[in-house]
């Protein structure tokens, strides 16, 4: 049992380490939900927002972890 704590305790910090990143993907997430839902847009079209959305927002995560680091 205090294995599935721990490891419940780190899920929980990786997602909560990073806010920003966490927010960024929810934020991309929620934009191809609403354009799937409220425009009727193809489904391979909001597949596609979500692919490159989250490599964007991982992008930005880690130029902007390496411009803090490089300070």
């Amino acid at each position: 049992m205090t294995i599935l704590k721990e490891l419940a305790a780190e899920l929980i910090g990786m997602f909560a380490g990073e806010k920003r990143l966490t927010l960024a993907v929810l934020a991309v997430v929620a934009a191809a939900e609403f354009l799937l839902v409220f425009t009727s847009l193809n489904r391979l079209i909001a597949g596609a927002v979500l692919l490159f959305g989250c490599a964007l927002a991982l992008i930005e995560n880690v130029c902007r972890s390496a411009r803090t680091r490089a300070s």
